[in-house]
């Protein structure tokens, strides 16, 4: 697969506080991928931080992150906040990090469906579309690096990709990590205005902002988001959709797909999958106040792991759906780190 960008970064640093860490943290190279979706005319954007100068990784040190149901990876993932994002973190750990924006997102091809309007078209990019397109994703990084197996991680709708990609090839799979895991749910999504649906759904700045701070204790929301990280977020975020960019006011189009996955399965209490068939060591990641997928979400999905070497969960205080860009970030970052550089064998 062809490079279209390469690019060595200087050293990013640490958050205060970790000052012994940042001094020695490497430089960072990233590179940037078009990746061939299993379907024809589909192309998937794939971006790659890693130790500069380090072209060799077993398979335990490789991660592949794929994002929600509303926003492209690399804004949430890659965005850096006080001069760090959570790729870079990870990297600077001696990781080949990866994420992939699905089709309908980000930089990855927009199916002709979003040439048209919204109602002209059923709702697209299901959720056992956006499992072929990782799995398209994990081939390539797979083939790219030699190796037999990666880590996964997903974020919301993503850990029904993840989780239901690797309760089918956990051959492929070391360990996974699922930070706001969805499951059957007891009430109507955020993401679910109600109504007919159509290919896609057009999201505003100040909608965005009210679903985020949903669920927060009113004398908390003041300072659960640190100063200007809400608008960098959303300046990198509404600019990946340059139609939507365009409307006034600017909107974000995102694909329906997940939305009627919700309405069909998860909001009929149909599962998509069995977490049973999860035979890989497992890590749930969940914040307080996470009004999208709620604490009850995480508890159901524990207890159907029933087949997981190890599994294992954290719970985030004073957090919501979105605690990677929020104050107590350092704690998710950090609770993952352990998991995925920790070597623990049953009964050791």
């Amino acid at each position: 697969m062809k490079a279209i960008f390469r690019i060595a970064s200087a050293a990013l640093f640490l958050l205060a506080g970790a000052g012994a860490y940042a001094a020695k943290a490497p430089k960072i190279a990233m590179e940037e991928f078009m990746v061939p979706a299993v379907d024809p005319g589909i192309s998937l954007y794939v971006r790659n931080k890693h130790p500069q100068g380090v072209k060799k990784f077993a398979g335990d040190k490789i991660l592949l992150y794929v994002h929600g149901s509303t926003y492209p990876s690399e804004t949430a993932f890659d965005l850096k906040l006080n001069g760090l994002s959570w790729m870079d973190y990870i990297a600077q750990h001696g990781y080949d990090v990866y994420l992939v924006d699905l089709r309908g997102y980000g930089k990855s091809t927009r199916p002709p469906e979003m040439d048209k309007p919204a109602a002209d078209s059923e709702p697209i990019v299901r959720t056992e579309t956006a499992v072929k397109d990782v799995g398209a994703a994990v081939d390539f990084i797979l083939k790219r690096r030699g190796v037999a197996k990666i880590n996964l991680l997903g974020w919301s709708w993503g850990t029904s990709i993840m989780g239901w990609y690797t309760a089918q090839n956990n051959d492929k799979v070391n360990r996974l990590v699922l930070y706001a895991p969805q499951w059957v749910r007891d009430a109507p999504s955020l993401t679910d205005s109600g109504g007919k649906l159509g290919a896609y759904r057009s999201v505003s700045r100040d909608a965005a902002k009210g679903r985020w701070l949903t669920g927060v204790p009113e004398d908390k929301k003041a300072d659960l988001i640190p100063p200007g990280w809400f608008e960098a977020w959303a300046d990198a975020t509404f600019a990946t959709d340059a139609v939507g960019a365009k409307q006034t006011p600017p909107v974000l189009r995102a694909p329906n797909g997940t939305v009627q996955d919700t309405r069909e399965f998860w909001g009929a209490g149909k599962p998509l999958y069995d977490p049973a068939g999860i035979r890989v060591p497992t890590l749930l990641a969940h914040a307080e106040w996470d009004a999208d997928l709620p604490n009850y979400m995480l508890y159901a999905y524990f207890a159907k792991l029933t087949n997981a070497p190890y599994k294992r969960y954290v719970q985030i205080g004073e957090g919501t759906h979105t605690v990677i860009m929020e104050k107590n970030r350092m704690q998710l970052f950090q609770a993952v780190q352990q998991f995925l550089d920790e070597r623990l064998k049953p009964n050791q």
